[in-house]
């Protein structure tokens, strides 16, 4: 076995990688960028290699490089993580040529997979079920509505080279076959280099179903069951499951049988994901194949009980698996909710800056129940601009899916993350969403449970007297804490009353709140109560109670008269109010928002790319601003309506703050 490994990647997955070998005796060589210089996989690892700026292709991406931090650590082999340079086929050679050993396939398997026409093809040859469509090179328009038509609408029209949702486009009759080939055919150009497209069958009610394999060096391949990732935003998956409450056994077995098929067709070694679409009678096929470690690979090993990285190095040392297809059943149920540095109030927007907080959930791993988090940051540490915005993968497993989700749910309240915007809200809301806790979704979930954006949670009723009484409990807590330090006049101590009224999410609730040593017992003015216990002191930011038995977790913090709770995605300010101080609160004027309509404001921390207008000039609705680039990600601000460019405060090169303002307008 290898002595010491190095991790060409950064991030969560290089502390992942870090954890399994020094599990199994390897020494660990991280290579980091100016950005990641006091990142976490740096001060995990034995030894660390700094490799350059902070831009990844000044860096993480240059070959030349990584092979540099290899010369000079005398690493024996090289694990490539996920993204950067795990796929790169000239990266495994250089590795080969210098007698350096990869952590995953062979080369000649990285390009037979890489391209999306090649890999479809020897999908058939191998017998795998692939959607209908025309592989061949398309001349023209004409011809794509041709093959458009023998195919039967709707059709899916993709670049070979694609990726990221670039150069793909759905056409449901002639017209649009003929646009959207041109529109395709651009942009893949201009985004990859390669023109070329495919059309294949547009599969309706899609889900998103991968399966993971597994081979060795000696012929051996297992599947370990599936993923479904159908929960994803602009292609980019947000939550993830194993194994699917949508296949049934039959399904499994033939999705499975043919992943393997794929994997030996290609001389596959190493884990790897073949990723299938789904429809909703239960027919599948073949989208493509990762030939790499898939970032939601921890709910795998949750089902499954193996360790994928271990088993990755273990084949790259010339190991045989040490199991059989028969023996790898699925145990239970697990849940990945990935955390992103995204605001979801602001359209998903990237979110820089520094982590105030960060505590994630105890671990835990009981037969009953795992809490797993997967992460690469810490408290007091820095989310950067130049890299993908996701910091964390909190996962639960139980014995059934209903309880992995539960699970979910109480995890996610626990998770504590200030300093950055995050979409841990929106993760809570898809756990209470109705077609999640049914298994009732299609990768168009979010596009249309999410229309108009993510806006909060509204809680129901019972949830807002549930959080009502809490507020009412914790509130008398801290009313007998402040008469204890300053309530004293000569003798007596201040009363604090039962009567309160609490006002949360607009609604004003009259209460009644009969204390005791061992809780308070909150009566509401139609005659229900609720009985609340909690060993919650005033200062905790985070409250774990207990409603009629039933436990509640909140994350609490102090506001001017009163405090910002937020649970199950709902972001509340909640104040508790003597019936007085509610009368005159009432006569007080609402306080408006400040009006902005003449400014452009910078929707995330970002670096100014470009200014594509001039003071003076007149502009239209949906005319380019400017555009603002985060965390490898451009996007182009635009006029909301016409108007005149008064004034420009910002230039290409600048690095701005959230809501800095770029323009102001006449």
């Amino acid at each position: 076995m290898f002595k010491k490994i190095l991790i060409a990647n950064r991030g969560e997955i290089a502390c992942r990688v870090i954890k399994s070998a020094r599990k199994m005796g390897i020494q660990t060589v991280a290579v980091y960028s100016d950005a990641d210089r006091n990142a976490l996989h740096v001060k995990m690892a034995d030894e660390a290699v700094h490799i350059g700026p902070p831009p990844a292709n000044q860096s993480y991406i240059v070959i030349d490089k990584i092979m540099d931090a290899i010369r000079q650590t005398g690493a024996e082999a090289v694990h490539p993580g996920y993204g950067f340079l795990s796929e790169n086929m000239k990266f495994a050679e250089a590795l080969e040529k210098e007698g350096v050993v990869f952590v995953g396939p062979p080369s000649p398997a990285i390009e037979a997979m890489g391209d999306k026409i090649t890999s479809k093809k020897i999908a058939q040859e191998a017998g795998v079920s692939t959607v209908p469509g025309y592989m061949g090179l398309i001349e023209d328009a004409e011809e794509a509505v041709k093959i458009s038509k023998e195919i039967g609408y709707p059709v899916m029209i993709k670049a070979s080279a694609g990726g990221g949702g670039k150069g793909m486009r759905i056409a449901w009759n002639d017209n649009e076959a003929r646009d959207g080939f041109q529109s395709s055919k651009n942009e893949a150009a201009s985004s990859f280099g390669d023109d070329r497209i495919f059309i294949e069958k547009f599969v309706t009610q899609p889900r998103h179903i991968e399966i993971q394999v597994l081979a060795d060096k000696h012929g051996n391949c297992v599947y370990l069951h599936e993923r479904e990732c159908s929960i994803q935003r602009r292609n980019q998956k947000v939550i993830e499951e194993a194994p699917s409450p949508f296949l049934d056994e039959a399904t499994r077995k033939a999705m499975g049988e043919q992943a393997c098929a794929l994997a030996k067709a290609v001389g596959y070694t190493s884990a790897g994901t073949v990723e299938f679409i789904v429809d909703g009678e239960r027919n599948f096929y073949f989208l493509e194949m990762n030939t790499r470690l898939q970032v939601e690979h921890p709910v795998t090993e949750l089902i499954t009980g193996v360790d994928l990285v271990e088993q990755m190095i273990r084949v790259a040392g010339g190991e045989k698996l040490p199991f059989a297809q028969d023996d790898l059943k699925i145990n239970g149920w697990a849940i990945e909710s990935r955390l992103y540095a995204e605001d979801p109030y602001r359209n998903f927007l990237p979110s820089i800056g520094r982590l105030t907080r960060y505590r994630p959930p105890v671990e835990a791993a009981t037969a009953t129940g795992v809490v797993r988090n997967d992460t690469g940051v810490y408290e007091g540490g820095e989310i950067s601009m130049y890299y993908d915005p996701m910091i964390a993968k909190l996962c639960t497993w139980a014995a059934s899916r209903s309880e992995a989700i539960e699970g979910m749910r109480v995890a996610l309240d626990t998770f504590e993350v200030e300093g950055i915007g995050h979409n841990l809200p929106f993760c809570s809301a898809v756990m209470d969403h109705p077609k999640f806790v049914a298994g009732d979704m299609t990768t168009a979930f979010i596009a249309e449970e999410f229309s108009d954006g993510f806006n909060g949670v509204a809680l129901s009723e019972g949830q807002l007297r549930r959080v009502a009484a809490c507020a009412a409990a914790m509130n008398r807590v801290a009313e007998i804490r402040r008469t204890r330090i300053t309530g004293r006049l000569g003798n007596h101590e201040r009363h604090v009353g039962d009567d309160w009224v609490v006002v949360v999410q607009g609604e004003e609730i009259a209460v009644k709140v009969a204390a005791d040593r061992d809780g308070a017992t909150v009566h509401f003015s139609d005659g229900v109560a609720h009985r609340v216990t909690s060993d919650w002191t005033p200062g905790q930011s985070l409250a774990r109670l207990e409603v009629d038995g039933e436990p509640v977790v909140l994350k609490v913090d102090k506001i001017p008269a009163g405090q910002r709770i937020r649970t199950r995605g709902a972001d509340l300010k909640v104040y508790v109010r003597t019936p007085r101080q509610a009368e005159l609160a009432r006569l007080m004027p609402e306080k408006l928002p400040p009006d902005t309509s003449k400014f452009l404001l910078c929707p995330m921390p970002g670096l100014i790319v470009k200014i594509s207008v001039e003071e003076g000039q007149e502009v239209q609705e949906g005319q380019a601003l400017a555009t603002v680039e985060a965390m490898k990600m451009e996007n182009i601000l635009r006029a909301e309506k016409k108007g005149v460019v008064k004034k420009i405060n910002a230039a290409a090169g600048a690095s701005l703050k959230v809501d800095d303002v770029i323009m102001e307008f006449e």
